[in-house]
């Protein structure tokens, strides 16, 4: 502080030609408003902080925010998504039946024609070993 009133005394002598000393009071509202600018930034550096505090705290909650919409968007992809995909297996599946089906239907259909072939040949083998049967019975007596 000594140092910047010895400035300050050199200085006005160079530029008024006016002799000051350390007691006179304009060095003595120089002071003062030496310590008015160090107490204003003092003050304004408080409010900086403050004002940085408030920032940061805005931009997490806009970050909170952000990243809540993001998750709340997401999960109603994946739920539509999920949605489709079980549509689409729904279907596929659906799609797998109906052609097995048309590619079974008629091997059944096939199948079931030669069993009534074998019923019946069974029936008629059935019918000739109950005759000769009969006949051996009927020679025997």
């Amino acid at each position: 502080m000594t140092d910047r009133i010895g400035a300050t005394i050199k200085e006005i002598a160079a530029k008024h030609g006016i002799a000051v000393s350390r007691d006179d009071p304009i060095l003595i509202l120089q002071t003062i408003n030496d310590r008015l600018m160090k107490d204003s930034a003092q003050a304004q550096e408080a409010l900086i902080d403050r004002f940085r505090e408030e920032l940061e705290a805005l931009a997490h909650r806009w970050s909170e925010d952000a990243k809540a919409r993001a998750e709340s968007v997401l999960n109603v992809t994946l739920a539509a998504s999920k949605d489709a995909m079980v549509r689409g297996m729904e279907d596929g599946a659906q799609a797998a039946v109906d052609q097995v089906r048309a590619g079974v239907g008629p091997v059944i259909r096939r199948m079931e024609k030669q069993s009534r072939q074998v019923a019946a040949m069974n029936i008629a083998a059935a019918v000739t070993a109950l005759i000769a049967a009969g006949l051996a019975l009927l020679s025997a007596i």
